[in-house]
């Protein structure tokens, strides 16, 4: 069992904390007025900036220097393998869309695992002044505050976000989902940042959040924060949270939304 006091885990939580504040500042003061673009991820709407690559050469050059030997996968393409069994998993700007256009929800998402499993989880929102964390084991943290979960409400009452697929087909597929959806909740959102969903389910702010289509470095600490503010995660019945779906959600609304889901197809195209 994991000790949320072991000084390794500690110092990983010091690393990531830190290399989550000078990527923040990285990206909200460097932000250039005529933001370019270096590439495309997977269609012309997806944009990756020359910021997106620069916070992320900044985050596995600082933990490289006090961690050399530690693995890391980074969605920017930074792969290594490591000895030490610790690996970083980064994604340096969740919400590339909002922070192109200037929009506030944007984060810093750097989550360590150890073993395969992830036990620390940093998500930093410069914009919106939080940083988000959670040890294994420790309970789930916004600016030193504890955070947790909203009461479970009916899911008629349940406020849910989801995101959406930057392929044309897929986001029509998903956009018909969330029509079916709608009826049965109290309402959608769509933030345009995973991490940020995740942690906004940790602090009360949603009910619920799902989505089809995201990658490791997208969720693995979103993922930690939420389930040690005391909100359940997974992905299809019986299945991790996975690119195939991600649900998190209070207790009392995981189930019956993680039903209606499946029975919605919300897991394919």
């Amino acid at each position: 069992m994991t000790d949320p006091r072991d000084p390794l885990l500690t110092e990983l939580l010091d690393l990531a904390l830190e290399a989550g504040r000078r990527a923040g500042a990285l990206l909200r003061d460097g932000r250039p007025a005529d933001l370019g673009v270096a590439a495309t991820k997977s269609s012309p709407i997806d944009v990756v900036t020359e910021m997106d690559i620069a916070a992320e050469k900044l985050i596995t050059a600082f933990l490289a220097e006090h961690r050399p030997h530690d693995g890391l996968l980074g969605e920017e393409g930074a792969a290594t393998e490591g000895t030490s069994g610790v690996r970083w998993v980064v994604d340096p700007l969740d919400g590339t869309v909002n922070y192109l256009y200037g929009l506030p929800t944007w984060a810093v998402s750097i989550a360590a695992e150890r073993g395969g499993e992830t036990v620390v989880g940093v998500v930093e929102a410069p914009m919106r002044g939080e940083t988000f964390r959670a040890v294994l084991g420790g309970g789930a943290f916004l600016n030193d505050r504890p955070v947790r979960c909203r009461p479970a409400p009916p899911l008629d009452q349940a406020l849910v976000s989801t995101g959406f697929n930057y392929v044309a087909a897929v986001r029509a597929h998903q956009a018909d989902v969330a029509q079916r959806l709608i009826p049965r909740l109290r309402d959608i959102r769509r933030g345009g940042s995973a991490a940020i969903d995740l942690c906004d389910v940790a602090a009360g702010r949603l009910d619920g959040y799902y989505e089809r289509g995201l990658s490791p470095w997208d969720l693995a600490a979103g993922d930690l924060i939420a389930r040690e503010a005391g909100a359940r995660t997974g992905g299809r019945p019986g299945a991790r949270p996975s690119g195939e779906l991600t649900v998190a959600a209070s207790p009392g609304v995981f189930a019956p939304l993680q039903t209606l889901l499946e029975e919605f197809g919300a897991w394919h195209d």
